[in-house]
Order: structure tokens, then C-alpha cells, then sequence
């Protein structure tokens, strides 16, 4: 009876020896493993912290490259077209109030006939020396600065088809150069018409 007592208390004594040791086993695996996940977690955050900074060199010069690459590809700003939308307006605004070229000219067209008459030609050709000629040069150079303006004003409004693709006019070049080509064929019609005598010509001397 004795033995068996000390067997089982000897028994007894190494389960609790046991049971120490997977307790200090799990304790220390424990500890291992939060020894790694805060080494995890500190390259974690010195990743995100190069991230955030300024990077790899690699990935400065991709940065350097693709702005300079919008830079290049910003294309034309429609200096040109706006300037020469208001070129076509102030053209066509010229050819119907006139212009000096066009009072020099009717001016010299004038003093010219009085040149080729003398006072014993008659009042026809007077008038048609004198005022005609001054009065179908003043149209003929109105006509001129219309077709001028017509024609810029065509230009600029063609000029995104041959542009770069999906880059739209802006609206007030347009509405200018629509302006300037309706300017332009109204002065063109008048001039024609004042040329041909149709609009304010001549008077009968019948």
C-alpha cells in the first residue's frame, strides 16, 4: 500500500512537471509570435511611410516623364484662330463704312474726270466722269476688304478639321467668325450691287 502511494504521488508530480512544460512552451510560442507580428507591422509602416515620401528614383522619373509628356501634348490654345476670327469681323466692318484706300481711290477717280472733261462736255459724261467712276472705285475696294473678311472668316471656322482630333473650338471664336462672314457677304453684295449701278446709281440725265 505504501508503494502505490508513492507511486501515484510520483505519478502525480511528473503530470505537474508536464503540465509546466507545455505552459512554458505555449508561452513562449506566444511570445515568438508577437515578436514577429511587430516586426511585420514595423516594415509595414516603413513601406507606407516610402510610399507616401518621395519615392524610388524609378518612379520620380516616370512622374518627370508623363508631365512633361502633358506639357507637350497640350497643343494649340487658339491664339491664332481667335485673332484671326477678329481679323474677319473688323474686315467686314471696314467694307461697309469704308475705308481711307477707298476714299483715296474714289478721291483720285474723281479728280481724274475732271482732268478729261472741259466745260463744253456735256452732263452725262460730267456726272460720269466726275461721280461714277469715284462711286464704283469706293465699291470695288468695299468689295475687296469683304471678300478678304469672307474668306478669313472660312478659314478659321475650317481650320479644326485640320487640327488636332477632339480638341473643339472655343464658342466665341466661332460666333466672331460666323460675324465676320456674315459682314463679309453682305458688304460683297452691296459693292457688287453699287458697282453694277443696280443700288444708288447714277442719275437719268434724259
Amino acid at each position: 500500500m505504501g508503494t502505490k502511494t508513492v507511486d501515484e504521488t510520483g505519478v502525480k508530480t511528473d503530470m505537474h512537471k508536464t503540465t509546466d512544460e507545455a505552459t512554458g512552451t505555449a508561452e513562449s510560442t506566444e511570445a515568438a509570435e508577437a515578436t514577429e507580428a511587430a516586426a511585420t507591422a514595423e516594415k509595414t509602416d516603413r513601406a507606407e511611410s516610402d510610399t507616401d515620401g518621395t519615392g524610388t528614383p524609378e518612379d520620380s522619373d516616370v512622374t518627370d516623364e508623363t508631365d512633361g509628356t502633358d506639357v507637350t501634348g497640350a497643343g494649340p490654345t487658339g491664339v491664332g484662330q481667335g485673332a484671326g476670327a477678329v481679323v474677319s469681323a473688323a474686315l467686314g466692318i471696314v467694307s461697309l463704312t469704308g475705308s481711307w484706300v477707298g476714299t483715296v481711290a474714289s478721291a483720285r477717280e474723281s479728280l481724274m474726270g475732271q482732268l478729261q472733261t472741259s466745260s463744253s462736255s456735256d452732263v452725262g459724261t460730267l456726272i460720269e466722269k466726275g461721280y461714277g467712276n469715284a462711286w464704283q472705285a469706293t465699291a470695288m475696294w468695299g468689295g475687296l476688304f469683304a471678300l478678304v473678311a469672307l474668306v478669313v472668316g472660312v478659314v478659321v471656322l475650317a481650320r479644326p478639321a485640320f487640327g488636332a482630333p477632339g480638341r473643339p473650338q472655343a464658342p466665341w471664336i466661332k460666333s466672331v467668325a460666323w460675324a465676320g462672314v456674315a459682314l463679309g457677304v453682305i458688304g460683297l453684295l452691296l459693292a457688287v450691287l453699287k458697282y453694277t449701278d443696280v443700288l444708288l446709281g447714277l442719275p437719268s440725265t434724259g
